[in-house]
């Protein structure tokens, strides 16, 4: 099928899980992973209704944005992020997905003020205690919370996770249902944070439809749009 076919496909799947689970699919916010995608993918995709971009390494992001790719839509940065690229981010990205420390949260924030802006963040949580992915333990999530509380320089939108593949169908809910609560759990002790947390990313290709049962308001799909992904290229 088509890219603009893929889309309407994504988009109609993502509707009907949440209406099974008697929500508003106006709730859920599409985001098109575009690791390793090329600019004119980019462009085709937003053109096609995308209005939301996702990159997961900054030298992408760098290259895509000086090509003017993302022209019409908004980019979440929902990779790993070292603290010495987080000048190539603030400002720019409307949200970063990643926060996974409070050294790289301070880091946000100090360049977020000297260059006059307030960041949008969610913190990534390792919901799956899993040793090769990035993010907080879920006991560190409202630690980590309460210093954004404190930061001007940063806004907290919520919670993001990738858990642990499942080889099932439904084997991720737990995940997404332990996720969830959490969420609920921060938002109701973070109220009065200047950005409310309205932001509960999870769900990816495989599991989008389960991570939308249990409350997922945004999901990050790459391969439903966009095909097997081309190998990777070496940083530079």
């Amino acid at each position: 099928m088509s890219l603009q076919q893929n889309i309407a496909a994504v988009r109609a799947a993502i509707d009907e899980a949440a209406r099974r689970a008697g929500r508003d699919p106006k709730e859920v916010t599409l985001v098109a992973a575009t690791k390793v995608q090329t600019s004119d993918t980019i462009r085709q995709a937003i053109a096609a209704g995308i209005t939301v971009c996702g990159e997961n390494r900054v030298q992408e992001f760098n290259a895509h944005w000086a090509d003017g790719a993302y022209e019409g839509a908004e980019v979440h940065f929902i990779g790993h992020l070292q603290k010495n690229k987080v000048k190539y981010l603030v400002g720019k990205v409307s949200l970063i997905e990643s926060v996974d420390s409070e050294e790289l949260m301070r880091a946000i924030d100090q360049r977020a003020r000297k260059v006059g802006v307030v960041q949008d963040i969610l913190i990534e949580v390792n919901i799956g205690g899993e040793a090769s992915k990035s993010g907080v333990p879920p006991q560190e999530a409202e630690k980590l919370a309460k210093l954004a509380m404190q930061l001007p320089g940063v806004g907290l939108r919520g919670l993001m996770a990738i858990p642990p593949v499942a080889e099932l169908s439904g084997g991720n809910s737990r995940y997404f249902a332990e996720m969830h609560q959490l969420f609920v759990d921060i938002r109701a002790k973070t109220y009065d944070n200047k950005s409310s947390m309205d932001c509960l990313s999870m769900g990816m290709s495989g599991d989008f439809a389960d991570a939308i049962a249990n409350g997922s308001t945004q999901v990050r799909i790459g391969t439903a749009l966009f095909g097997q992904r081309p190998p990777m290229r070496a940083n530079g």
